[in-house]
């Protein structure tokens, strides 16, 4: 099996998250940290999930599952422990041409989950093909030493560069390496405001504005 990597635009649609425990709680957050309106099925529910049902960011339908309550949805994800009704939410899901995932089952699977870093809207997904979760734990440990908040901020002032170059045919292609040759990562470390902002002016000529993460 070779998965066709993408990301998805699931702003304002329906996505549903089959399950009450804490996996399914992490599921369900993730959702909701992409603009998602998620549908939480379970009779029982976790601390984790209650508390986003009294925030009222999510809605709770509190039954056992059946087809008829994932109708219409952008994406179903199975996070029960019942075999019977992960195969049900599968078979489902794939009846209505819902993309689907099952958790730790990927037969079951249209799509999985990687392990994810996430740096402002910088993204860096790590997946082994649903061969080892543990593996892409740990390589997504290793990346977040190495790429700290830093890189939210840089990539802020690389977006507003971006809208200006395109305006301005002056700037030269270079300028993404002459910036970090120049060390405006370590300026945003130090929080050198003033720094960064003399970096960018004397690299590209113009000037950004920008708030450190």
């Amino acid at each position: 099996m070779k998965y066709y990597p993408v990301f998805l635009d699931i702003r304002g649609k329906k996505c549903v998250v089959v399950g009450g425990g804490d996996v399914a709680a992490r599921k369900a957050e993730r959702l909701l940290d992409c603009g998602a309106k998620v549908f939480v099925i379970s009779p029982n529910i976790s601390p984790a999930i209650a508390a986003l049902k009294e925030k009222k960011i999510i809605s709770h339908i509190a039954a056992r599952y059946s087809g008829d309550l994932i109708n219409a949805a952008a994406l179903v994800i199975g996070a029960t422990d019942d075999e019977k009704t992960n195969a049900a939410i599968s078979l489902d899901a794939r009846k209505q041409g819902i993309p689907v995932n099952i958790v730790d089952d990927p037969q079951k699977c249209d799509f999985i989950l990687p392990s994810l870093l996430q740096r402002g809207d910088l993204a860096i997904t790590i997946g082994t093909g649903g061969k080892s979760p543990a593996l892409a734990r740990h390589l997504r440990e290793e990346l977040e030493a190495k790429y700290g908040k830093e890189y939210e901020t840089l990539l802020n002032i690389l977006g507003n560069l971006r809208v200006k170059m395109i305006k301005n045919e002056g700037i030269g292609k270079d300028w993404f390496e002459s910036l970090l040759a120049e060390g405006i990562l370590d300026s945003i470390k130090e929080k050198n405001k003033d720094k960064v902002k003399k970096t960018v002016q004397k690299i590209t000529g113009e000037e950004v504005e920008f708030e450190f993460n």
